[in-house]
């Protein structure tokens, strides 16, 4: 299955460049100029890799990707940019890269650097496979229980995977139509109210006391765990 790779470059020969070469090695590529399309993009594909410069017309690069980690989008980054002293790179990282180069560039490198990242981020997620954590709420997926803090909750078979859905797209609005897809598998002969009846269930077991509010509703869109 291809790894899908965002590329964001203002310049557009290096961007054709970047385009043309991952895709010749058997990479899936989206290039951008700007920021514009980003979130939408990353909301609506699976995305494994994010490839970005930082002297941007729109926003600085790191700025950028710093807001993405405070929103919780934890795609895996490479900064490809001219800022090269040891300031900027620092910067860089401390705003969320998993890794940085600087322009002008080898290619080659940069090619070795992705298979890296995109290593390291298969092997994290292996890992993490058996597990998923959001704030106090735990699966586990082996032995198909949920906890809120110490406390197991009964969920169904349904809303266990509804919920493990969720935490796995935290910060991203899920539809109506992706729940419906995803969960149920089926679009067409499944009506849109059975997902806001699942996730009702969902709220009140997960949230008994509705203090919490794990999963906003967002009016006429769908739902977020924020």
């Amino acid at each position: 299955m291809k790894e899908h790779i965002l590329v964001v470059d203002d310049d557009n020969d290096i961007l054709e460049l970047l385009e043309y070469n991952l895709s010749l090695v058997g990479y899936d590529v989206l290039g951008f100029l700007n920021t514009k399309h980003v979130r939408r993009v990353l909301s609506e594909e699976k995305i494994d890799l994010i490839i970005m410069d930082r002297n941007l017309p729109d926003i600085e690069g790191s700025l950028y990707i710093e807001m993405l980690r405070s929103k919780n989008i934890t795609t895996p980054v490479i900064f490809l940019s001219a800022k090269d002293s040891q300031k900027d790179i620092k910067d860089g990282f401390l705003r969320g890269a998993d890794d940085y180069i600087t322009k002008p560039f080898d290619l080659e490198e940069l090619l070795l650097r992705i298979k890296a990242v995109l290593g390291r981020y298969k092997q994290e997620s292996k890992q993490n496979l058996d597990n998923l954590q959001y704030n106090d709420i735990k699966l586990d997926l082996n032995l198909h229980k949920v906890f809120i803090g110490d406390y197991e909750i009964g969920l169904t078979r349904l809303e266990t995977s509804l919920l493990q859905l969720l935490i796995a797209n935290k910060g991203k609005v899920l539809d109506r139509d992706f729940l419906l897809k995803h969960i149920w598998k089926d679009t067409q002969n499944i009506h849109k109210k059975t997902v806001n009846v699942a996730i009702k269930r969902l709220k009140e077991k997960i949230d008994p006391g509705k203090d919490k509010e794990y999963i906003k509703t967002i009016r006429g869109v769908g739902y977020l765990l924020a």
